[in-house]
């Protein structure tokens, strides 16, 4: 039983490692044998197809997130902003820049509750992401904005004054900031 566990905590680590340096790898976990706080993370399965052999493209990869989507829709319902949050979602559409002062590449993302939430990330400080489409996974940390339509996620990038959180957005193994 020892040598199950080891072998099930061996490969989360290398699982992360991979994640972390953007590695392909392809795992088969015993989900029976992990345990997960629902509370505090998800596991997002990510079909990672581009730039893979053929052999691999059909093998997901499996990437552990935090998941504040309870967060975000309880400051939703009570129409609460400047809330720091880290999640992933579906693109359910990408839009157009918005290029009115500091520019930004704007998509709406759906939770994995159902809410959906407009990311600005600005492209001016942080690059664009590459070949976004519809139906593809996007992970992200930054900060909350009420709005009536869902709320906004912005700050997904470094402050370049470092006087807030820096953010991110993960997607296709790469992180934008």
């Amino acid at each position: 039983m020892a040598n199950k566990t080891n072998l099930g905590i061996g490969a989360v680590i290398i699982v992360l490692t991979a994640a972390y340096f953007g590695i392909d790898l392809q795992e088969q976990q015993n989900t029976s044998n992990q345990t997960q706080d629902n509370s505090k993370s998800q596991t997002e399965i990510l079909s990672k197809t581009e730039h893979q052999p053929a052999s691999i493209k059909s093998k997901p990869v499996i990437l552990p997130t935090q998941n504040d989507d309870r967060k975000i829709q309880q400051a939703f319902r009570e129409q609460k902003s400047d809330i720091q949050v880290q999640s992933s979602g579906r693109v359910k559409a990408v839009l157009h820049d918005d290029n009115e002062g500091l520019r930004h590449q704007k998509f709406i993302l759906e939770l994995g509750n159902g809410q959906t939430v407009l990311v600005a990330h600005n492209i001016d400080l942080s690059p664009r992401l590459d070949d976004l489409k519809k139906g593809e996974i996007v992970q992200f940390y930054g900060e909350y904005e009420y709005s009536d339509q869902g709320g906004v996620i912005h700050w997904t990038h470094h402050d370049p004054q470092k006087n807030h959180t820096n953010g991110w957005l993960k997607y296709k193994g790469r992180t934008y900031q």
